[in-house]
């Protein structure tokens, strides 16, 4: 048979739901194992032994799914909400004092995240109090400035929480030790006869999530895992759709 495209794969933690990794663009299976030769006193072997054997995976993923990387990766569940970042808000430090700007999101304000002059790009230094010309200082989301910087336009960006969109991750530090596993299903089809390719994979973890950014491209996390046997003794099971 043959098989066209990335297929769908799907994971469910031990216990949990099953989630669909989500837009999966390519998913790679690696089967090594551990071999010893033996010799006389030619130069090749004349019997060779088997020994371990590792089965490795590697997803790549275009759908950034907290629900799939806080249950398959990192064992948590994801809280409702998220922190947002305003990137270049734009403000007037007013021409009297006092001069000061209060963010559109103050109330839920976080973190600054920098003032720059809108006319120019170049950054304002951020201080504790009493800011100079060219400084600010923020509290609880607003801004003060000095009266040097009186009329100027500035773009001011911030972080803040919002309850009502997104989730989040809450990732702390753990005991080493307890890991998180989950099988996994990859299947796929035939494009001429529509029959199905799938492969089931028993008990899986993850060891490795890597995620990059790129101009003119999307994101693409990856996550790398390691395929272990479960109780039964079973690891994996290969289905093909017809027996040729």
């Amino acid at each position: 048979m043959f098989v066209f495209g990335s297929g769908v794969l799907i994971g469910t933690p031990q216990g949990g739901s099953p989630i669909n990794f989500g837009l999966a663009q390519e998913v790679t299976l690696d089967v090594s194992v551990t071999t010893k030769a033996l010799y006389g006193q030619n130069n090749f072997p004349v019997a060779i032994g088997s020994g371990t054997r590792k089965m490795t995976g590697k997803a790549k993923m275009a759908r950034i799914s907290g629900q799939a990387l806080g249950a398959l990766f990192f064992g948590v569940t994801p809280s409702a909400g998220s922190v947002v970042t305003q990137f270049g808000e734009a403000a007037s430090v007013p021409a009297s004092s006092p001069y000061t700007y209060t963010t559109a999101n103050h109330a839920t304000f976080t973190a600054d995240q920098g003032v720059v002059y809108a006319g120019s790009a170049l950054p304002l230094k951020a201080v504790a109090s009493a800011p100079a010309t060219g400084q600010y200082s923020v509290a609880a989301g607003v801004y003060t400035f000095a009266a040097g910087d009186a009329g100027a336009a500035v773009l001011v960006s911030y972080s803040y929480a919002s309850a009502a969109s997104g989730e989040s991750i809450p990732v702390v530090s753990q005991l080493i030790g307890p890991t998180v596993s989950f099988s996994a299903n990859l299947f796929a089809s035939d494009p001429t006869t529509g029959k199905q390719f799938s492969l089931l994979l028993y008990n899986c973890v993850a060891e490795k999530l890597s995620f990059g950014t790129k101009l003119e491209d999307f994101v693409v996390p990856e996550l790398d895992f390691q395929c272990f046997a479960n109780a039964s003794g079973q690891v994996c099971q290969i289905n093909f759709g017809d027996a040729a």
